[in-house]
């Protein structure tokens, strides 16, 4: 009974356990690690993965996956400038980018849940027609945005803290509470589960599905319209990788690709472990070639270990 329960205590708190060992371990071993300026950084190099991971969460949880949301980030960017710049509103830039990563998420849910397309077909599709549209619309040139409100959105600082990190807690805090807390939650995992099975208990299958990539599209142009802010312009070849960061960080988190697993606390320890190991070995001056090495081999070993659950469930 005891190994039981120690058991199962290992297997929910694994994850927390090996990232405190691992940020111990390199507060002690890495110069510079554990210093306060350190830490701010950290948090904001994490800080837009952190946000779209929110929201693939619930895409991955539902059996599916998005990954254009590398190239709506670089539009949403591009838009934001171009609109300020021509209106000199920034309000009006924002919404306007905003929508169009709503209409980018719907055209992706629509035709994956009603034409019935696959997800990575659909979503590969929309990731280079959209960087294209990135690069038609600037120009495929940067596109520089001096506005002081607009800069403020990436710049502020609120108890020493920069924005970006505020505004990526309060997007864990708000879709961990839609996760745990409403029907939209309990009806992604449940699509995950067994989309069958969800249809036939009542839940609206293609709708739910479509409002998740809607969703996730307005995310992934937030987080564009963030990084525009806090690198001062749009760039349409920013974010290439990003899909693949976010994919990684979810999956290290404990989200099951197989669908009807996910948890919030799960999605931000991955995020902190894909930054933490990003940071160190930038702070350790290792080759960019290795680092690829080692970002591949972590979210590798995440996804065996995700095999190895799903085969023991059903076992």
């Amino acid at each position: 009974m005891k190994n039981t329960k120690l058991l199962r205590f290992i297997e929910d708190f694994s994850l927390p356990l090996i990232f405190l060992v691992l940020f111990a371990g390199l507060s002690l071993s890495v110069e510079y690690f554990f210093s306060d300026k350190n830490m701010i950084g950290l948090a904001l190099s994490v800080s837009q993965i952190g946000m779209v991971a929110c929201t693939m969460m619930f895409c991955l949880a539902s059996r599916d996956f998005d990954l254009s949301i590398g190239s709506t980030v670089a539009f949403a960017g591009v838009l934001c400038a171009t609109v300020i710049n021509r209106t000199d509103s920034v309000l009006l830039g924002v919404g306007v980018s905003l929508l169009a990563g709503a209409a980018i998420g719907c055209v992706n849910g629509v035709v994956i849940a009603k034409l019935r397309v696959n997800a990575l077909i659909t979503t590969l599709a929309t990731m280079e027609i959209v960087r294209g549209l990135a690069f038609i619309t600037s120009g495929g040139q940067a596109v520089g945005a001096s506005t002081e409100a607009f800069l403020d959105l990436g710049h502020t600082i609120i108890f020493e803290i920069p924005s970006p990190v505020w505004i990526t807690a309060l997007c864990f805090v708000v879709f961990g509470v839609l996760l745990n807390k409403t029907v939209y939650g309990r009806n992604t995992l449940a699509i995950g589960g067994n989309p069958e099975a969800a249809r036939l208990a009542g839940v609206s299958v293609d709708r739910t599905r479509i409002l998740i990539f809607l969703i996730q599209g307005v995310v992934a142009a937030l987080a564009g319209v963030i990084l525009a802010s806090r690198i001062t312009s749009g760039q349409p070849n920013a974010a290439i990788g990003f899909e693949l960061n976010v994919i990684s960080a979810c999956v290290l988190g404990g989200v099951s690709l197989m669908g009807g697993r996910a948890s919030m606390s799960g999605v931000l320890v991955g995020v902190l472990i894909m930054g933490t190991v990003q940071n160190a070995m930038s702070l350790l001056n290792i080759d960019v070639f290795y680092q690829y090495l080692v970002r591949g081999s972590i979210l590798l070993a995440a996804v065996l270990v995700d095999q190895l659950k799903n085969r023991g469930e059903q076992a």
